[in-house]
């Protein structure tokens, strides 16, 4: 029973010490990952603010395509409404 009081401790010691030095090994290349991962992020942030202008210009594009759509089919609709109220006014003239 003294051998187990004697050698249980050095044991337990033994199997922290092991799991200490496996804990840094681990947090050393926890803390490697993540500055690759802040590498990978910084230029995936770097390649998103060089499109960022592409898709500003083409978002600016894409509103002047839109506004002159939109004023052609105001005029078209404009013109096709008057055309239709003439009509409508020489019919009423007639039946009354």
């Amino acid at each position: 029973m003294e051998f187990l009081n004697n050698f249980l401790p050095i044991l337990l010691y033994i199997a922290g010490i092991v799991l200490l030095i496996v804990l840094i090994i681990l947090g050393i290349k926890a803390i490697r990952i993540l500055d690759n991962v802040e590498d990978l992020v910084d230029d995936v942030q770097n390649k998103v603010d060089e499109l960022d202008g592409a898709v500003t210009v083409l978002t600016k594009a894409a509103n002047s395509v839109a506004g002159i759509g939109s004023s052609v089919v105001m005029g078209i609709t404009t013109a096709i409404s008057k055309i239709f109220s003439k009509k409508m006014k020489e019919e009423d003239d007639i039946y009354e």
